[in-house]
């Protein structure tokens, strides 16, 4: 794989700053939508190890006072 050139933060924010206010808002929305969506994939991994976890038998439950007890052991 080709590397390429690094960018920084402050070349990036020249660039969108140089576009029209439309595409900035255009951009703005697209980068949004992006990171709900890699979110949204973090959180289902987290629910399919979880549910992993659970069906191996992993998983205990209890109260508050219970977790609290067990972590100053």
């Amino acid at each position: 794989m080709a590397s390429q050139p690094a960018v920084t933060l402050q070349d990036a924010l020249e660039v969108v700053e140089a576009l029209p206010e439309t595409l900035q808002e255009d951009l703005i929305r697209i980068l949004q939508h992006r990171h709900e969506e890699r979110c949204r994939d973090v959180l289902a991994e987290h629910i399919q190890t979880a549910r992993a976890e659970y069906n191996r038998g992993e998983v205990r439950r209890g109260t508050v006072d219970d977790l609290m007890k067990e972590i100053s052991e």
